[in-house]
């Protein structure tokens, strides 16, 4: 029995397909980043209702990961410090702040991010090398709306996430006991 588990695991030495796997999406209407760029752009400053809104696919109340703003939360946002002055605000913005109340705003925040680690079985698990890509996107858009018109957008975010984790320790397993050692020791 001995033997067959050896043989067993010796066969999977070079199966990087045991090597964990990981998905982070916060759920939206869109599947990339132009896509959601592409709703954003159908979207006219003093034109876009909030019916039209939810036309192009996009109703708040129903689309995960919307942060409402209210009017104080737009202040916050846009004029941090009494020492900006709202002539320094575009016009949308402006126009909304002096509405008070009947200023109000969205905020989306919406990621796709995979994250697959490469490289040897055998050199991960026993914490030799370890080796994570991650790609993705990352976009961000913010409406103002003054009495349900929208009155300003703004788009930003990571049109692509390409990143590279690697970490690398010589003495793999045993890397962390001396520390963890004189932890439990004190």
């Amino acid at each position: 029995m001995k033997y067959l588990v050896i043989a067993a695991c010796l066969g999977l030495a070079g199966c990087s397909s045991l090597l964990p796997r990981g998905n982070h999406a916060v759920e939206g209407p869109w599947k990339s980043f132009e896509e959601a760029q592409q709703t954003f752009d159908r979207i006219t400053p003093y034109q876009t209702r909030v019916a039209d809104l939810r036309e192009m696919g996009f109703d708040p109340s129903s689309v995960p990961n919307v942060t409402l703003l209210n009017y104080s939360d737009v202040v916050i946002r846009f004029i941090p410090s009494p020492a900006i002055s709202s002539d320094a605000l575009d016009a949308g913005v402006r126009d909304c702040i002096q509405s008070q109340a009947a200023c109000r705003g969205f905020e989306i925040d919406q990621r796709h991010i995979k994250r697959t680690r490469t490289g040897g079985f055998w050199s991960d698990f026993l914490n030799f090398r370890r080796q994570v890509d991650v790609v993705g996107w990352h976009f961000k858009g913010t409406l103002l709306l003054k009495n349900d018109v929208v009155v300003y957008k703004l788009i930003g975010g990571q049109p692509q996430i390409r990143e590279m984790e690697y970490s690398s320790n010589p003495l793999g397993p045993l890397q962390g006991i001396g520390e963890s050692t004189a932890r439990s020791m004190f």
